[in-house]
């Protein structure tokens, strides 16, 4: 098995949800793609199944046996193992502590904002801020309900942390939105412009 499947994103949340309880990979796909709209977009079937035998194969998970649900075939139960456990212990340590450059879409677009044009940048940027609001809204509904059922705050801390970057995204792209047609941010000539005042 190639050492790079050990280090797919992945490994962790397969890791930390077997934390919880043995599963099948079935179970294990149909629950992260539940959990995270990320996991939804990255994680497929080959590359669950390829990263399961992964992490089988090092020691980190064992089988315990077959599980059949009515007429659907047989599947392998998974649990993690000892040295499992140590390695998600020290994953999520090493993560916690050591902060890491991530490289998101966004960022790549901000990079060129310049493209735009002030006009077409405001445009881009108001519409993404509303979208922003509209999610998190959303998301800040279904906190509340999740947290009103009696689930501990530690269960769902990271939809928590979520909103926090999806609120400071928001005053950021407020902020710049604000610099440009105030003037503040200006654009070289050399970048393209229709000509166009931001809209106020």
């Amino acid at each position: 098995m190639p050492r790079r499947a050990l280090d797919n994103p992945i490994v962790l949340a397969v890791l930390g949800l077997l934390l919880e309880q043995p599963s099948h990979p079935h179970q294990m796909l149909t629950e992260l793609r539940t959990r995270s709209d990320n996991h939804a977009a990255a994680i497929t079937r080959g590359t669950l199944y390829n990263t399961v035998a992964a992490l089988t194969e090092v020691g980190w998970l064992a089988s315990q046996g077959q599980e059949r649900s009515g007429n659907r075939p047989e599947r392998t139960v998974y649990a993690l193992t000892q040295a499992g456990t140590a390695e998600l212990v020290r994953r999520l340590d090493s993560q916690i502590r050591n902060p890491e450059r991530e490289f998101s879409q966004f960022l790549g677009a901000v990079t060129y904002l310049g493209a735009l044009g002030p006009s077409g940048a405001v445009d881009a940027l108001t519409e993404r801020a509303e979208r922003l609001r509209q999610r998190t809204a959303t998301d800040e509904g279904r906190l509340t309900e999740v947290l009103a059922t009696g689930v501990p705050r530690l269960f769902v801390i990271e939809a928590e942390y979520a909103l926090s970057l999806a609120r400071a995204e928001m005053a950021w792209i407020d902020s710049v939105i604000d610099d440009i047609r105030t003037g503040s941010l200006t654009w070289p000539t050399s970048t393209t412009d229709t000509g166009e005042e931001p809209k106020a």
